[in-house]
């Protein structure tokens, strides 16, 4: 797409997560006029007894709770909503047979892995960075000596995540959409703040392309079109219905615009979330890949989160910048699948796909600058970005193949270092580390 257009803003989510990541039934505290404190609800239509005559009633039941309390999304063909209610409401509404009604998850962001903390580490936004192509960027491109990047023209990058400075001079060439999906509104177009700073180090490894004057830093594929979709609050922390929102959103416009879209997500839960599941299922349905961090809480098995666990969503891990056993090794902190599907290459539910550079990962940040952080969640980003730039050489291509091309450059690639690698597929690295080359 033709970047020189009228930019439309929009905003993202993602997590890059130290600790466990977590999903929990709880609810944001939203004081209204009156001083009641509301809580994030989905209300489904429920049956308890089938039949034509009951369903009728639950629908009839579920279109005056719409009409009573707003509606925030709309899922499942207009069979469900999540709205905000009170808790004395909640209770309430919980005693009507014909309706399902139960608080919506929030997914939490745990602390960013900070390589350092020292004065000056963030840099200001006068500065220009320390180094234009990080050493994540030069390993998957598979050369040492790589002074800039290029390719992924026409192909979009949907950063779901805490937002995007859509303004840093290495990506505000990049920006054709900002929508933020937190706001009490709902959707919100043209804006996607990042207060946080995870969200515009994600999409710098993705898509950074140098800047105007060509002396910023480099993503894997600088010619992409950024969708920057705020899903996170500035905490770090957001809803399951706004993230599922956004996806589906991001594949709608992917069909509107009649473009290749790769969804990223550095961001998860430990618990399966349906709103999420079914979106990332609908995405995938309608030819968009969904990239998503696998979790920072290995090297356990069975660690990876949602929903980089899930069948149609490709499992990042992250590797560090040091070799072992003559391969660059996978982290400590990264999530782990199970060892009972070591060397199967088949993809199930909770399994790591592909691993790439996570670790010290040198980036944009949200004050102008650049900083470095490590987690799955700077891992997840290169893929994505490798994703787009393959995808633009074969824009024939759909997105099954192209999850598959990935695959076999991956093992291509093996790993070897790292708790739980092996030669193979492993539940360590996966299929291994897919590169440019």
């Amino acid at each position: 797409m033709n970047k020189a257009k009228a930019i439309v803003m929009s905003g993202l989510l993602a997590l890059s997560m130290a600790g466990s990541m977590t999903s929990v039934a709880a609810a944001e505290v939203n004081v209204n006029a009156n001083g009641g404190e509301k809580i994030r609800v989905l209300i489904e239509a429920s049956a308890s007894s089938g039949g034509v005559s009951t369903m009728s009633q639950s629908k009839a039941q579920l279109n005056s709770a719409k009409a009573t309390y707003g509606k925030r999304w709309e899922f499942a063909n207009g069979n469900s909503f999540s709205t905000e209610m009170t808790e004395k409401q909640f209770a309430a509404l919980q005693k009507n047979k014909n309706l399902k009604v139960t608080k919506v998850d929030q997914v939490t962001v745990a602390a960013d892995l900070r390589a350092a903390k020292k004065p000056g580490t963030v840099q200001a936004t006068a500065q220009t960075p320390t180094q234009q192509v990080p050493w994540g960027i030069k390993s998957i491109y598979n050369n040492n000596n790589l002074a800039s990047t290029s390719g992924g023209g026409g192909i979009n990058i949907a950063v779901l995540d805490t937002g995007v400075n859509v303004n840093h001079i290495d990506l505000v060439n990049t920006v054709e959409q900002c929508k933020d999906f937190t706001t009490a509104a709902g959707l919100t177009n043209g804006q996607c703040n990042d207060a946080n700073g995870h969200g515009t180090h994600v999409a710098g490894s993705a898509l950074a392309d140098g800047g105007s004057d060509k002396l910023g830093l480099y993503g894997v594929a600088p010619d992409s079109d950024l969708w920057a979709y705020k899903v996170l609050g500035d905490n770090g922390s957001g809803y399951s219905d706004d993230i599922a929102a956004a996806i589906r959103h991001a594949a709608d416009q992917a069909t509107a615009t009649r473009t290749k879209t790769v969804i990223n997500m550095s961001l998860g839960s430990s618990a399966n979330n349906s709103l999420i599941s079914s979106a990332v299922d609908y995405a995938y349905g309608k030819g968009v890949l969904v990239v998503a961090a696998a979790g920072n809480s290995g090297p356990a098995q069975g660690s990876i989160g949602y929903p980089g666990a899930l069948r149609n969503a490709i499992a990042v891990a992250a590797l560090e910048n040091r070799l072992e056993n003559g391969t660059l090794r996978v982290a400590d902190f990264s999530s782990r699948g199970f060892t009972a599907t070591d060397g199967d290459y088949v993809i199930g539910v909770g399994d790591v796909e592909i691993s790439a550079p996570g670790a010290a990962i040198y980036s944009t940040w949200n004050n102008g600058g650049y900083n470095t952080i490590s987690g799955t969640s700077m891992a997840s980003p290169h893929v994505a970005g490798l994703a787009a730039k393959v995808w633009a050489q074969n824009p024939t291509w759909t997105a099954a193949t192209l999850r598959t091309n990935l695959q076999n450059r991956a093992r291509a690639n093996d790993i070897l270092g790292g708790r739980g690698a092996a030669v193979g597929d492993d539940y360590a690295s996966g299929f291994g580390y897919a590169r440019v080359q």
